[in-house]
């Protein structure tokens, strides 16, 4: 009995030791995303389909999704983008579609749950667009979140979607028989509109629809500070003018800023708009400030969000074109 009690505590040991052991060496590996959540699927007209997921917190590490058709990959997009248009897709057919996301450090997580979508029946030749949505309305839903309602459409309309956009870009997509739909993600404290646009089967699409705002409110502890920060200005003499050297951090977002606002003077300068990637942590830029000598500029600048809405201003800092041509100093303290 003593002996059989013996071999058995052995064998444990033995067990817990390879454990440990195999933990140890999957220490250097570094772990995958989560498998995102929250995918949904909708049929956008016969040949295409609206894919739309959760997007990943800012500490998750995703560098990006893939999306796959059935078991083909026929997407790739950035981390801030957390919805696609697949095409080319057959009427009267059956898909299932999968999300993966993708770390910085080159892994891929999971699938997604199986998310399946039917397309319509292909029709005859038609270009007659759907008419236009009426009665839209929104409400508030939180700090975060907005409830759109429209009128449903005359009988004969054929629609199979409606197409939410918000700053001209579309970002949300339900099917053609509801008359609203909740948005989330949004961001506390800002001003946004909607317009709602009708999609039939041909893939025609309506007018707009009349815009409606909201403003989503502060929530507990919210922070909406969109500002850039830190913000640097120089002004340096070149090419008989003036020109204003600029560095700046970016705010944090959920996403890749796009583009800039500069402003001189209380007034819209320019806009700056990446041609690549936008770049990490500090951001430099100059603009041109005329070539008149004396002359005190007053100059700040503003984010346009992943949203497609405008942050808060930076503060603003005050240069002066120095009468011998050379550069004259910031005159703003620096915190």
């Amino acid at each position: 009995m003593t002996r059989l009690r013996s071999t058995a505590m052995y064998g444990l040991v033995s067990v817990t030791l390879l454990a440990t052991a195999a933990c140890g060496a999957g220490q250097d590996r570094a772990a995958a995303p989560a498998a995102p959540s929250g995918v949904t699927v909708q049929a956008g007209s016969a040949t295409s389909a609206h894919v739309m997921w959760t997007p990943a917190t800012a500490d998750d590490g995703v560098h990006g999704y893939a999306v796959y058709r059935d078991d083909t990959k026929v997407e790739d997009v950035p981390a801030e983008t957390t919805m696609v248009d697949v095409t080319g897709l057959s009427p009267s057919s059956r898909y299932t579609f999968t999300v993966r996301a993708r770390g910085t450090d080159g892994t891929v997580s999971p699938p997604s749950a199986r998310v399946s979508v039917s397309t319509p029946a292909a029709v005859a030749e038609d270009k007659e667009p759907p008419a236009r949505p009426t009665g839209v309305r929104v409400t508030g839903d939180g700090p975060q979140g907005a409830r759109l309602t429209w009128k449903r459409a005359p009988e004969g309309q054929g629609i199979v979607s409606y197409d939410i956009h918000q700053g001209g870009s579309k970002i949300h997509s339900v099917g053609g028989d509801a008359t609203s739909a909740r948005l989330t993600t949004l961001r506390p404290g800002t001003r946004y509109r909607f317009t709602v646009v009708a999609r039939d089967a041909a893939d025609n699409t309506s007018p707009e629809s009349s815009a409606v705002e909201i403003t989503t409110p502060h929530g507990p502890g919210d922070d909406p500070d969109t500002a850039p920060t830190d913000l640097k200005a120089t002004v340096r003499a070149a090419q008989g003018g003036y020109y204003v050297d600029l560095s700046w951090l970016a705010p944090e977002t959920d996403g890749e800023i796009p583009a800039y606002e500069i402003h001189l003077n209380g007034k819209f300068a320019t806009t700056l708009v990446w041609g690549d990637k936008a770049p990490q942590g500090r951001a430099t830029y100059t603009v041109h400030a005329g070539s008149t000598p004396g002359e005190t500029l007053r100059v700040k600048l503003r984010a346009k969000l992943p949203d497609g809405t405008f942050g808060a201003f930076s503060e603003e800092r005050s240069v002066v074109t120095s009468p011998s041509g050379q550069p004259g100093p910031d005159r703003t303290p620096r915190s």
